[in-house]
């Protein structure tokens, strides 16, 4: 039976649940709290007030036996409005698990995917840094390399402004700039005269220094300094822009090399209103960082393979766990039980027979190099450590 279009079984998430962990615990370094949240909502609060982003638009709709209309969230930023009610500022939370979004599946896109946010209500450009360095931190512990570019929100309404772009048409032509590092220039100049604003591209392919000379950039000075003192280098996009209207302030996107050279967006994030209070916080797709990162797989364990000593094959596999090593147990042919190891990439077996059990030494052998040596009981904590 074939999975629906855009959803997959994972096999083997052992990776993906290593990279899991390591983001999780550098959340917790932060001092972030973990929620758990509703997959299914009232499609109104799903929807919220940013009907006309894309993001919103490929929701998933869903109707109970009550015909209420339903709908799978999307992401988790719009269920802080509900989370932070009567909470302390600032409040700092996290969340890892599945969001949903019905739109055409390509490459690396999936309908189900795992994002992976940590967000502040009550924030200000301080905690934005923050952000910032758990970022860096994560990345680096995963082996990426990556890039961090970022922008300000007010900086483009400024420049959409001076340019005297309709309030009807600005979120329209944010979204056409900010496709600049996907289509062509001429592509997004023929998609911007419909707005009359095709000279906004002129203005965001300037140097930096350019944009000194708008109030908005003050901002981005100010993130700038700030995240040097985590010693944290950025790169400023003046046309990034991001997919969601409700962003307000400093907007990120978290670039990596991917397969073949092409560069990846692992990470997203920035700047919003929750309830009328600024807040702000990051996103990584899990999906995409399982791809790229460089981290070595965590050892697969032990097999204990018992030559008719069942009672004994227990004890030993259950001291092994007590050592918080995984360890499980194959009963009946050793060569039965090597192809087992092999198939499921198991590093090291342990024989355990009669001779064994008298002498109190078992013998280890590692799968990859065909190895075999020696071990006392006494010195099973010791060796286990070593082999971690």
């Amino acid at each position: 039976m074939e999975t629906v279009k855009g959803f997959r079984d994972i096999e083997d998430s052992s990776k993906r649940n290593q990279i899991r962990n390591i983001i999780e615990s550098i959340f917790q370094l932060y001092n972030f709290k973990s929620v758990e949240t509703p997959i299914i909502e009232y499609e109104e609060f799903v929807k919220g007030n940013n009907t006309t982003d894309e993001a919103v638009s490929d929701i998933f709709k869903l109707k109970d036996k009550g015909e209420r209309e339903l709908a799978l969230r999307y992401e988790f930023t719009f269920q802080l409005k509900r989370l932070v009610n009567n909470k302390k500022l600032p409040y700092k939370r996290y969340q890892i698990g599945p969001v949903f979004r019905d739109e055409p599946v390509a490459g690396n896109r999936w309908r189900q995917f795992t994002q992976c946010d940590a967000d502040i209500v009550g924030a200000s450009l301080k905690d934005e840094a923050e952000i910032l360095n758990l970022i860096s931190q994560i990345l680096t512990k995963l082996k990426i390399k990556f890039t961090i570019n970022f922008n300000n929100r007010k900086l483009l309404n400024e420049i959409l402004e001076e340019l005297k772009i309709t309030d009807k048409n600005k979120n329209q032509v944010i979204r056409e700039i900010d496709k600049l590092d996907k289509l062509s220039e001429k592509e997004i100049k023929q998609n911007l005269q419909k707005y009359n604003a095709e000279k906004v591209l002129d203005i965001v392919k300037k140097p930096e220094s350019y944009f000194e000379k708008y109030k908005a950039y003050e901002e981005i000075k100010e993130l700038k300094k700030i995240a040097s003192l985590y010693k944290i280098k950025l790169n400023f996009q003046p046309f990034l822009a991001r997919g969601l209207s409700y962003y307000n302030g400093s907007i990120f996107e978290v670039k990596s090399e991917g397969k073949d050279g092409i560069k990846e967006t692992i990470a997203a994030g920035g700047s919003y209103l929750v309830n009328a209070v600024q807040s702000t916080g990051i996103s990584f797709g899990l999906d995409r960082l399982e791809l790229i990162s460089q981290i070595s797989q965590s050892q697969k364990g032990i097999l204990i393979i018992s030559l008719s000593q069942d009672k004994s094959a227990i004890e030993l596999a259950e001291k092994i766990r007590e050592l918080n090593y995984p360890c499980e147990i194959a009963y009946g042919k050793p060569g039965k039980a090597l192809e087992y190891a092999n198939a499921c990439q198991i590093k090291y077996v342990i024989f355990l027979g009669e001779e064994e059990i008298k002498k109190k030494k078992f013998k280890l052998k590692d799968m990859a190099s065909g190895k075999e040596k020696l071990i006392a009981e006494k010195d099973l904590e010791k060796e286990l450590k070593a082999i971690k």
